[in-house]
This record gives structure tokens, sequence and C-alpha cells, in this order.
């Protein structure tokens, strides 16, 4: 499944334990491991590439399978998210600022992606977690878990932004937190959805049509 596969990669910040970076992951942002001066920029740029790819074809796919406007909302929601962390990696930081004094912290191009790529994934948990409670297909796990994601990605989240008024540290263990967090969500999204393809020949999980509709007798 393509939603749990980037789950997994999305986390591509896990090498730094393997790789010789040069960067502390307690004080350093995941975007720095793939600034254009850094020795592994291709490799994580390109990591984050395959992984923007790879949830925009599964919400693509899942997208067809909608069964109402709440959960179309949210797959194109995670489709915003691969589209935004496709210019993420676009528009990459210059240099990495937790090891070099005199590398801003804010570039803006990649900071209003990165804000964008925040925003498209907590529209997806708030709306896929509507969906899986308003709409008529069942959805436990989506039900279950996504009030707990959710709350506990945007204080993570919150907790990353120190640098950028002038108050550094730690924002490294915060943002992989939250990192960890949505791919938490991905995969919680990736088992619902294999849940949900699994039920479908039985229950019929797409959105009823005209054809699906129980027929009025006529008395003649």
């Amino acid at each position: 499944m393509l939603l749990a596969l980037t789950g997994l990669i999305y986390n591509d910040w896990l090498l730094a334990f393997v790789l010789p970076t040069g960067l502390d992951a307690r004080h350093s942002y995941a975007s720095e491991l793939y600034a254009t001066d850094q020795p592994f920029h291709t490799l994580f740029a390109v990591i984050e590439l395959i992984a923007a790819a790879s949830v925009t074809s599964g919400a693509v796919w899942a997208l067809r399978r909608a069964s109402g406007r709440w959960s179309g909302a949210g797959w194109w929601s995670l489709i915003a998210f691969g589209a935004f962390s496709v210019a993420d990696v676009l528009f990459p930081m210059r240099c990495a600022p937790s090891v070099e004094r005199s590398c801003e912290v804010v570039n803006p191009m990649h900071t209003t992606a990165s804000a964008l790529v925040h925003t498209a994934i907590f529209a997806s948990m708030v709306l896929l977690t509507v969906a899986a409670r308003r709409e008529a297909d069942p959805v436990p796990a989506i039900r279950r878990w996504g009030p707990v994601i959710l709350p506990c990605a945007l204080v993570s989240a919150v907790a990353t932004v120190g640098p950028l008024f002038g108050r550094p540290g730690w924002h490294g263990v915060a943002q992989r937190v939250h990192l960890l967090l949505v791919g938490a969500w991905l995969l919680v999204v990736a088992h619902a959805l294999r849940t949900r393809h699994r039920r479908e020949p039985c229950t019929g999980w797409s959105r009823p049509g005209p054809e699906s509709r129980p027929r009025t007798p006529t008395h003649g």
C-alpha cells in the first residue's frame, strides 16, 4: 500500500543515525538534511520526492472511492500534502543553521512550503476523522486514532518554531516526534483503506448509485 510506504519512508531522518551527516538530531530541523550544502542532500531529497509521489498516488486512488464530501476533502488534503512536499524539496534550505551561525533560519520559499505541508496534513487528519464519524462507511481505525494523533501532532509541530523566533534548542526532538506521528497517521489511514478494500466485495464501500437504491413497490 502506497500510504503505508509513505508512512515509513517519510521518516528518512532515521538514516542520520548511520550516516555521517554532522547534524545533531536534537537541535536541527530534519529539512537540514537536504539543505543544498549538505553532503547527503541528493539522497534525502530523492527520498522525500519518493514519499511525496507515493502519498499523492495513494490519495488519488482513495479519492476515487471516497464515500462522501468529508472523506473526499480529506483525500484532497493528502494530495495537497504530497504536492507541497515536492515544493518543500524544490525550495530547500541553503544551509544548515544548526551548525552554521551565519545561515538564515527563515528561507521564505522553504518556510512557506513547510507551512503548507503542515496545513495540508492537519487538514487531512481533521477531515478524515470527521468523515469516519459522520459518513456511512465505518472506519474504526481512523475514528479511534485520529482524535489521538491530531492533538499530539499539533503540539509537537508548534514546539518546533523556537528557532524562527530566535530561541533554538531541542526543536529537533519535537520535530522528529511530529514526523513519527505523521508516519503513524499515514499507517493508520493505510490500514483503514486495506480493511475497507477487503470488505468492499461484501458490503460495498463505494458511494451508492441510483441502481443501488431500494425501489418503492408499486401496486397494480
